[in-house]
């Protein structure tokens, strides 16, 4: 029996140390996330398919379900998510 996938994951800001809880996506690999104190633009550290996995209380889905998910030959879609603009 699989283990449920949790959605919710914390993101800390190494730049500012601002926490941010997110839901992510179920079937993608999130490359960019702004953060929403400092408007630092965080980006997956080298080995890691997604800011989830880099700076997340918890790694993204496609990773929770198999850890050769976010790989290339996976299938697994990987896309960025531009920073939000607007107030900091």
């Amino acid at each position: 029996m699989s283990q449920p996938i949790i959605r919710q994951s914390t993101i800390t800001c190494p730049t500012c140390g601002h926490q941010e809880t997110e839901t992510m996506p179920m079937d993608a690999c999130q490359w960019f996330y702004a953060c929403k104190k400092c408007g630092a633009l965080l980006k997956p550290k080298p080995g890691d398919c997604c800011v989830f996995c880099s700076y997340g209380s918890v790694p993204c889905p496609p990773r929770q379900q198999d850890q050769d998910a976010c790989s290339p030959s996976s299938g697994t879609t990987s896309y960025p998510i531009p920073p939000q603009s607007g107030g900091l």
